[in-house]
């Protein structure tokens, strides 16, 4: 068995600046062996090393003792780094998530600067002159967008300044994005239900994918609900107000009037709360109500019985980013729209309609 090859502190050093000329965060000349000693937090003979490194594969050209070394021109790109803001769904919940945590590492890996715009599009109610004005007031050469309403995505791609749409209600709005591909997985999670017997079927989403349009995903719910006999309206798709109170007070005016026996809730956030509701009060899962998801998480994997939910693999939205990102940097158009296949996963939290023998009991407000 041959020896493992560890990179030295002043290989990695070399290797992080290398990435950074290629990218064309400097340009002209290098900074000194200090000030980057001080920017990475290594001594500046280790800079210094790395430096010389860099001299001999011709990344940096010598100008002789005393003066800073020349930045090659050959070795760059021709991309420049850019200062990309994130514009959060919800501030508090996002800028701590998996997902978000993983877009600022793979910009920041590419060697781009990501930045969190101050306030969310639901502290300014998805309201495009208010994130007109958080535009005007942040500093970036390009935005990522998550979850953003249609009006939103509207204004942003009359703009000059390049955004992508990470999910959102994106239908005919030209903005480069990608999104799971949820509409046949719904359509196929509906039908399941269905089949099952359920027609007092609740599917609770934000208010942004159910106006001005509902998305593709709820026109294929409200499709085969019909096609089932059903007459659709605001019972299947409630308007609630979008805090944790107003998530709670929506889950007990349902369970007071007419039971759901059948609740699909979109983000894993709003469907553990649904979960905690629905033991809180007695009701078991799948026996008195089926409980969905429209997303999966890593913590479903420890759950039994299994989790029913909708899912997909996140990885290609970071390639698309970066791509996107490194497209942007280098000047070059990038408007296309990708897709990721997304599947509906029965699992033990569905199970057949007994509306029959359900017995209706008041829901105490906590």
């Amino acid at each position: 068995m041959g020896s493992a090859n560890f990179l030295t502190i002043t290989d990695q050093v070399a290797e992080y600046l290398r990435a950074g000329i290629a990218h064309g965060r400097w340009s002209g000349t290098m900074p000194g062996k200090n000030l980057l000693a001080s920017e990475l937090g290594v001594n500046a003979k280790t800079v210094e090393g790395a430096l010389r490194q860099l001299e001999r594969s011709e990344f940096l050209l010598p100008q002789g003792t005393g003066r800073n070394r020349l930045i090659n021109p050959q070795k760059q790109s021709g991309s420049r780094l850019l200062r990309v803001a994130l514009l959060l769904h919800e501030f508090e919940e996002n800028q701590r998530s998996e997902l978000c945590l993983k877009v600022t590492h793979v910009l920041n890996e590419a060697g781009h600067n990501v930045v969190i715009a101050e306030k969310s599009l639901d502290e300014i109610r998805y309201d495009p002159k208010r994130v007109a004005s958080l535009v005007q007031l942040t500093q970036a050469d390009a935005w990522i967008v998550f979850a953003g309403s249609s009006p939103v995505l509207e204004w942003f791609a009359r703009q000059s300044i390049p955004a992508f749409a990470l999910f959102g209600n994106r239908a005919g709005v030209k903005l480069p994005s990608i999104a799971p591909n949820k509409p046949a997985a719904v359509q196929a999670l509906t039908e399941h239900l269905v089949s099952l017997g359920h027609r007092r079927i609740v599917l609770m989403v934000r208010k942004v994918h159910r106006s001005p349009q509902p998305t593709a995903s709820l026109k294929r719910f409200i499709d085969v609900l019909q096609a089932s006999g059903g007459k659709v309206g605001d019972y299947h798709l409630p308007d609630w107000e979008e805090t944790n109170e107003g998530f709670q007070s929506c889950l007990h005016s349902l369970f007071n009037a007419t039971p759901p026996t059948a609740l699909i809730v979109d983000e894993v956030p709003f469907f553990v709360a649904a979960m905690q509701f629905l033991l809180r009060n007695g009701l078991k899962v799948p026996d008195d109500v089926s409980l969905v998801s429209t997303d999966d998480d890593v913590a479903f994997t420890h759950c039994h019985p299994s989790i029913a939910c909708i899912t997909w693999d996140r990885r290609p939205i970071f390639r698309r980013l970066v791509k996107w990102v490194s497209n942007i940097s280098r000047g070059k158009q990038d408007l296309a729209q990708s897709h990721i296949p997304a599947e509906f996963i029965p699992g033990g939290t569905v199970g057949r309609c007994r509306s029959d023998v359900f017995t209706k009991r008041a829901i105490v407000p906590t």
